[in-house]
Formats: C-alpha cells, sequence, structure tokens
C-alpha cells in the first residue's frame, strides 16, 4: 500500500468504485506533474511545472527531454500543457504550452493585491509573462524545430490562470484553453484571455474564425466568457467540444462549447468573489450561454478525456475529470447536449490529469511536489480480459 503523501515507485492502492476495487500502481515519483501525453505502444510523455519534459517507457522515467521552452515557474505557472500532432507516427510533432516570460521585464513593476481573487496585500509575483504555446519535434531525448505558434496576448504582471489545455479537432484544428490571468478579461475584446482559441497546427489562424467567432473580438478566438479553463475534450460519440473551469469562491462549471457564444464571466457566475462579493448567477442574464453542469461545494476539476474502453465497464462512454478540491476522479454521464455527475472515485490526493492507456486502463497523475504517475485497473477478478 503507498501513502497519498509520499508514495514510492511500484507500490499498490486499492479504491472503491461503484462496480468495484480499483487497483493503483505508483509508476514514477514526478515533482509537480502537469499534463500527460499518450504515445503508440503507451509511452508516455510528462510535463512537470518547473520546465521538465519526461517520457516514461518500459517502466522507467527518462532524464528531462532537451529543447523545452524557457519557462517561468512560479504559482500556477510553468510547463503546462501537452498535446500531440494527429499526424505524430509520422511527424513526430508536439506541442507544449507555457508561461512564458516576456524578453524585456518592467522596471520597479509592482502588483496591489485584489481583495476579489483573495490577496490581501501586494502580490509578490510581479514577472510579465503570458501563455505561450510551441510546436517542436521529438527526436528521441531532445526537441528540435521548437516554434512557437500563439501567445496570450498582451502578457499581464502576476497572478496565475494561465489555462493551457489543448485538443485538436476532427479536422485538424487545435483548440487551446486560455485563462484570464485573474485580471477579469473574458470580456475583453483586445485580448485573447479568458477565451477559447482555436488555430491551424502551424498557428496559422483559420479562414473561418472571423465569421463564426464571437463579434468584435481577435481572430483567434472561438468563444468568450471563460474564467480558469483547465481541461478541454471532445466527445468520440457527438464530436462536441467540452470543457470544464474553475470558478472562485463556488461555482466550478463544465461547458459546451459552440462557436461565438458567450459563457458569461465575470459578469455572471454560480460561485462568488474570494472575499465573498456576490456576482450575478447565470440565471440572471440569459444572453450568456450557462453551465450544463456547476459544482459547488467545488471539485477543482483538472484534467478531461472521454473514456473509450471497457476495462472500466461502467465508465465507458463517459467523461473523466481530475478533481484537486475533489481529491479523485469524477465521472460525468454525457448524452448529447446534456450531463450529469455519475460517481466519484475517492483516492484522497489531488488529481491533476487523467488519460486512457491503449488496453482501457488509465494513467492518472497526482499532483504536486510529491506527485507521481499512477496506473489505475480494475482489481483483477473483476477485470474484463
Amino acid at each position: 500500500m503507498f501513502d497519498a503523501a509520499s508514495a514510492q515507485q511500484g507500490q499498490t492502492q486499492e479504491f472503491a468504485a461503484k462496480s468495484g476495487p480499483v487497483t493503483a500502481e505508483m509508476l514514477a515519483p514526478l515533482e509537480h506533474p502537469w499534463k500527460i501525453a499518450v504515445l503508440p505502444g503507451d509511452r508516455l510523455l510528462i510535463t512537470e511545472k518547473p520546465g521538465r519534459l519526461r517520457l516514461f517507457e518500459n517502466g522507467k522515467l527518462s532524464e528531462p527531454i532537451e529543447g523545452v521552452p524557457k519557462v517561468d515557474f512560479e504559482g500556477q505557472g510553468g510547463l503546462l500543457g501537452l498535446v500531440i500532432d494527429p499526424g505524430f507516427s509520422i511527424n513526430n510533432t508536439i506541442y507544449l504550452s507555457y508561461a512564458e516570460p516576456a524578453e524585456q521585464q518592467p522596471e520597479n513593476a509592482t502588483d496591489p493585491g485584489d481583495p476579489r481573487v483573495g490577496d490581501d496585500g501586494p502580490n509578490s509575483d510581479v514577472v510579465l509573462k503570458g501563455l505561450a504555446v510551441a510546436r517542436a519535434e521529438l527526436d528521441g531525448t531532445k526537441l528540435k524545430n521548437v516554434e512557437v505558434i500563439w501567445r496570450q496576448e498582451p502578457k499581464q504582471i502576476g497572478r496565475g490562470h494561465f489555462g493551457g489545455q489543448m485538443a485538436f479537432s476532427g479536422d485538424g484544428k487545435l483548440f487551446i484553453t486560455s485563462g484570464e490571468r485573474q485580471r477579469f478579461l473574458s470580456h475583453d475584446p483586445t485580448t485573447n484571455a479568458g477565451k477559447i482559441v482555436r488555430i491551424n497546427s502551424d498557428g496559422v489562424l483559420p479562414a473561418d474564425n472571423m465569421e463564426q467567432g464571437p463579434k468584435n473580438t481577435r481572430r483567434d478566438v472561438w468563444s468568450t466568457g471563460h474564467r480558469n479553463p483547465l481541461g478541454i475534450a471532445f466527445d468520440p460519440a457527438t464530436g462536441k467540444l467540452w470543457i470544464h473551469e474553475m470558478g472562485p469562491l463556488g461555482g466550478d462549471e463544465l461547458n459546451l462549447i459552440e462557436r461565438g457564444a458567450d459563457y458569461g464571466w465575470p459578469a455572471v457566475s454560480n460561485g462568488d468573489h474570494y472575499d465573498r462579493q456576490k456576482i450575478p448567477r447565470h440565471e440572471t442574464r440569459p444572453e450568456f450561454t450557462p453551465p450544463v453542469i456547476t459544482w459547488t461545494p467545488v471539485i477543482s476539476p483538472a484534467g478531461l478525456v472521454f473514456y473509450k474502453g471497457n476495462r472500466f465497464a461502467d465508465w465507458t462512454g463517459k467523461a473523466l475529470i481530475g478533481g484537486l478540491t475533489a481529491k479523485g476522479l469524477v465521472v460525468v454521464d454525457v448524452k448529447g447536449d446534456t450531463a450529469s455527475e455519475f460517481e466519484r472515485l475517492d483516492m484522497k490526493m489531488r488529481v491533476r490529469d487523467v488519460m486512457e492507456a491503449s488496453n482501457g486502463d488509465l494513467f492518472v497523475l497526482k499532483d504536486g511536489e510529491d506527485g507521481g504517475l499512477l496506473r489505475l485497473r480494475p482489481h483483477e477478478k473483476d477485470a474484463r480480459r
């Protein structure tokens, strides 16, 4: 058995699901892991926020891969999202998102506290930075031809809420979740912060973005009114795009994304500001697209995947969400445009990400400085062969 706070490689633990026990094996310790990408043959790429990209294969964790762009590791920032190109088996191309510091930093920068986001005094993080997405080719244990293809603009001083999750649509467009940096920028048409972004895989803007996205806004924007979206996935059954985002004090959301839609933040929320200032609820402003699910108490959602396997038969076709506050997996039954929570797998640890193995097992990231990579499988007597 392993203790959630100090798990060691090879140790196992069991958790209780509706359908029976689930066995978790610790595969490797990691420091602040953030995102998994599953490569052919169940090789894994994993980001660690301090700026390390690692390969896990044949039961071993590699040394950090060379060529990762410089990241600003502070608070919620660092090396974040990761997705592989749909043609990876041919082009070995991957995409990384990260907090990128500006080349020129302002002198004597300050950031006074904002009680709405829980700051009682000045913010010590005064680095000018923003989310960036880079494309690169994975060549063994190094990256080559690294190129930044998209940036959050303009960069901001301080704050978290980078977003940074990515997913490819069936037609090869890259969707990026861009957080609002706790600056309440989601309705500012001059910035792509607080938005869902859609670009081509080379960073060029699709020709139809302007006619399909929100009016009077940047051409890379697909939808607006988002806070801190930390999960994105297309439902394979319908092709519809789903995201989740953290609410403030209450009001985490699961949203069905439509082009040009406005999801309301910060004009509406089912939560309140951290200083207890009230925010109008979604039902008071019908011009905004409401969430399909809201959670209060919060689950602090992180990572999202639609489960296609049958090893966990009760979960087939359902959405699996990592829970930081929920400390486990939140399983959501999605049917067309509707969704409802199905169950929770209580793992007693902050879960940062979840992805599916080729045989239907699950890879999970335990969050934190003492984090790690786990593999979940049904208890052997319950597993389908």
